[in-house]
């Protein structure tokens, strides 16, 4: 296995080579994804360690989203057991996978802790789906120190799980060989990858203008998070389309891969 140093503008062709990726089979992927967020939302409710275990899921089940799309890239109709593809490699892959679901969650907790200890869990509560805050609330001086806090832990983390589950999967890594080799490559091509991570603030910005335009000529009114909701839905399932092309260009290609 090789890094690879790829220029600024590669992140902004992650993000174009996502999107037209879901385009190429949209039904399979938008379902992969509805299906994904249908079962950490599921897996999240469970009492006492609901959230903990989604955590401990959640790089396994993206892993099998980023192996839909490498199947779309090749012409094949990804099926719904894609997204399990992270579990069912053979009891060591499934131990690996597992460990590293452990050590996100514990990297996830983490920073939702000190966000807690800022404001007292109103943060916390609100990231995990539990309110709907007020603008007041939200304004507030402790809720917006939780908000920095808790970026401040889960960024460094994220940097650290963002390629891990490829490597374990693809490369047979060992989980926490693969969070040392995710943070050197994030950090290595932290140019692309703020690139992607500003070209993706883009498209969230213009989708939300359209979609303001768009119920404003129907009147929907209040009625508009009809279509926003779907439409944020969408964006999101490109996203997770686009980081398999984040791996692909800063690692070596899997077996059967081609550019």
């Amino acid at each position: 296995m090789s890094l690879q140093l790829v220029p600024a503008r590669a992140g902004a062709r992650w993000v174009t080579l996502g999107m037209r990726t879901f385009l190429r089979q949209p039904l399979a992927l938008a379902g992969l994804f509805f299906l994904f967020v249908a079962a950490m939302t599921l897996v999240s409710k469970l009492p006492l360690v609901g959230v903990a275990l989604a955590m401990v899921l959640l790089p396994g089940t993206t892993l099998g989203l980023m192996a839909a799309t490498r199947e779309a890239t090749q012409g094949r109709f990804p099926m719904p057991a894609m997204l399990v593809t992270g579990f069912r490699a053979g009891p060591t892959q499934l131990r690996a996978m597992l460990v590293l679901g452990a050590l996100y969650a514990v990297g996830f907790l983490c920073a939702l802790g000190t966000s807690w200890l800022v404001d007292g869990g109103d943060f916390a509560r609100v990231y995990l789906g539990g309110e709907s805050p007020s603008a007041e609330a939200m304004m507030a001086p402790a809720f917006q120190g939780a908000m920095w806090a808790f970026l401040a832990i889960h960024l460094p983390v994220s940097l650290l799980f963002w390629h891990a589950p490829a490597l374990v999967h693809w490369h047979g890594m060992a989980p926490l060989k693969s969070v040392f080799f995710s943070f050197v490559a994030c950090v290595r091509n932290i140019r692309a990858l703020l690139v992607f991570g500003m070209t993706w603030v883009l498209v969230m910005m213009l989708t939300v203008m359209a979609v303001t335009l768009l119920a404003m000529l129907l009147g929907l009114g209040e009625n508009s998070g009809s279509l926003f909701f779907p439409a944020l839905l969408l964006i999101a399932a490109m996203f997770f389309c686009s980081l398999y092309f984040s791996y692909r260009d800063t690692f070596e290609l899997p077996p059967g891969d081609t550019p």
